[in-house]
């Protein structure tokens, strides 16, 4: 078990390293850089060298490296060449902002899910089994934006409960925040759940029709025991991965979401900075949403030895 953990812990760290390298390679091809964009594109001769040889632009690529994962390995994630800041004092807010959205998406998401993949596995093929296969499909075919106009439409415009846009600032204290988040955790959490809910039923119906489920209806165990303490253990043995990868998308992949809802998060951050050819900001932002798939991915599979022994002698 110690000896698949560590492996695991090993193979989190080199693709860890592989993601250092792809990042600052790909930002490097960008086109233009902070001083064009700042300058205009029109911009060159001395003002444009000036410019890049006082952001230490003008050196070589493999030096730049060096030193950003030098800073990396430090916990400095370097300084922020339009903002003029270091790039740790302007994520530390953002990525809290991103957290409090995905946590209280998946908080309200998965328990919400998994129940209704339960409930539709045991209504297989009845008439509430196909409403919720139906809304589950028709949630994960439509797109993230829709739905949040969709809510925009109802819930702000109609009824005008919840704000539209969010106005604070990123440094609001999260009470102050909580009530604009309920717009963007809700289409979140519809994203979410049909991914979880689908492949819940399909496994609780594979397990339900198992010969050691069967065995024990044939004992006279209670459903309700066969359900909770039997079955559904074992059915969310494979979706788990799902749960993982969908929990680092919530706070990977919230950028069209920040974006509808102006939500001051890690993904409205990384919008300006690649607008603004702020390419160690870029870089920085992209590492640690890298880190956090990377941390879901080894949670999900140190999950996954926990609650299969079968998999810990496998070879």
């Amino acid at each position: 078990m110690l000896n698949l953990i560590f492996k695991r812990l090993v193979l989190a760290l080199m693709t860890l390293a592989t993601v250092c390298v792809l990042v600052f390679a790909m930002t490097e091809y960008l086109p233009g850089d902070v001083c064009s964009a700042y300058l205009g594109r029109d911009a060159q001769g001395t003002r444009l060298d000036n410019c890049r040889l006082e952001r230490g632009l003008d050196r070589p690529a493999l030096q730049r490296f060096g030193d950003w994962t030098s800073g990396v390995l430090q916990g400095d994630l370097g300084t922020s060449l339009k903002r003029n800041k270091p790039i740790n004092d302007l994520v530390g807010n953002r990525m809290r902002n991103t957290l409090v959205l995905g946590v209280s998406a998946a908080l309200v998401g998965i328990p919400l899910a998994v129940a209704l993949g339960v409930f539709a596995a045991l209504r297989r093929d009845r008439g509430s089994d196909i409403a919720i296969s139906t809304l589950s499909i028709f949630t994960m075919t439509i797109p993230e934006f829709v739905t949040a106009s969709l809510l925009i439409l109802v819930f702000s415009v109609q009824l005008q409960w919840f704000p539209a846009v969010v106005t604070v600032r990123p440094t609001v204290p999260i009470v102050e925040l909580l009530p604009n988040v309920v717009l963007p955790m809700l289409t979140l959490a519809l994203v979410m759940m049909a991914h979880i809910l689908r492949m819940v039923r399909s496994s609780m119906i594979d397990v339900m029709a198992s010969d050691f489920v069967q065995m024990a209806r044939l004992k006279g165990v209670p459903l309700r025991q066969i359900v909770w303490r039997h079955a559904l253990p074992n059915a969310m043995l494979p979706a788990i991965n799902i749960i993982a990868l969908t929990i680092a998308w919530l706070l990977g992949g919230v950028v069209i979401i920040e974006q509808v809802f102006n939500y001051p998060g890690i993904g409205t951050l990384m919008i300006r900075a690649i607008q603004d050819r702020d390419l160690p900001l870029v870089q920085a932002i992209a590492l640690l949403l890298a880190a956090v798939y990377v941390a879901c991915n080894l949670l999900a599979d140190l999950c996954s030895l926990a609650l299969n022994p079968r998999l810990r002698t496998a070879r």
